[in-house]
């Protein structure tokens, strides 16, 4: 059993994972900008804009998870926007070192969310982890997300980042906000629908968060995708398939999604064939390396 202190656990995947390595039997603390020790997890304060943390939490990890950052499509890309999503994964990342250097106190292993984000817009590129970085905001969002992490590794401490995928999940993320149309009886899909979606079921990216931590060969960037992403395109016909409905399919055409969404519309237009071949040789197995059968599962679980 490992102590374990995590960053971001009221996100998305946080959320998730934070069960897990309970279930798991590790012992669970939060960094949040309010403490509590009255709850199920103790909760340590901290603040990466304002450069506070409260180290008693960093002395007693075993194991730091650090998932903490805005929200890539939560608002606008404003330029001041733009600031904020960097500098919400850099800040904490280096406080986070910071304080293994005040505190004197070196965790086993150190963990990052990081996100395939970095390769931008390749088109039907199959790409590794060792594939150059791509061009756009999302790229140089991830570059400088990646650099932190590195800082940290050169410290000596193993250090694994993994480059995350398009998280399915009915409770937010991608997929609940393709399920609304979807619902009222038709599929949408962007663009020409061509582009290469990377994807990944919620409850491999936290198992992989756990394989992490358990094997001790494992540091470095990893993609965490599922071993067979999706055209678009293709998607939004799975997703209807999934949900028995017909098959019925909107365009939404990509001068409309760039004349609302600006630059956003990277999120949504970028094609990122992303290989999952890496993280599957350190023996890690996906329970969902398919679409259908991992939508179908999340529909029923409501995870």
């Amino acid at each position: 059993m490992a102590s374990i202190l995590l960053a971001g656990g009221t996100g998305l995947i946080g959320s998730c994972l934070r069960q897990l390595l309970q279930q798991q039997g590790h012992e669970v603390s939060l960094l949040s900008r309010r403490a509590s020790h009255s709850g199920p997890v103790p909760v340590y304060e901290w603040d990466p804009a304002r450069g506070v943390i409260d180290h008693e939490a960093v002395r007693r990890a075993d194991v730091v998870i650090n998932l903490a950052g805005a929200g890539i499509a939560d608002a606008c890309w404003t330029d001041a926007r733009k600031r904020e999503i960097i500098d919400s994964r850099v800040n904490s990342a280096r406080l986070l070192l910071e304080s293994f250097r005040h505190t004197g106190h070196a965790p086993q292993c150190y963990l990052s969310g990081a996100a395939i984000g970095y390769y931008g817009d390749r088109s039907d590129t199959i790409l590794e982890e060792n594939a150059a970085p791509g061009r756009g905001f999302l790229a140089e969002s991830c570059i400088e997300w990646e650099k932190a992490v590195q800082e940290v590794a050169s410290t000596g401490i193993r250090a694994v980042a993994l480059r995350i995928g398009i998280v399915l999940s009915t409770q937010g993320g991608a997929l609940e906000k393709m399920l609304m149309p979807a619902r009222l009886g038709a599929g949408t899909y962007f663009g020409d629908g061509s582009q290469w979606y990377s994807w990944i079921h919620i409850d491999d990216v936290c198992r992989l968060f756990l394989y992490a931590i358990e094997h001790s060969d494992m540091a470095g960037m990893y993609n965490a995708v599922a071993p067979n992403p999706t055209p678009n395109k293709a998607f939004a016909a799975a997703l209807m398939r999934a949900m028995n409905r017909p098959q019925i399919l909107v365009p939404a055409p990509a001068f409309a999604l760039r004349f609302a969404m600006g630059e956003m519309a990277d999120v949504v237009l970028n094609s990122t064939r992303v290989s999952s071949k890496k993280t599957e040789q350190t023996g890690f197995r996906f329970d969902f390396p398919e679409l259908e059968p991992a939508i179908l599962d999340l529909l029923v679980r409501k995870i």
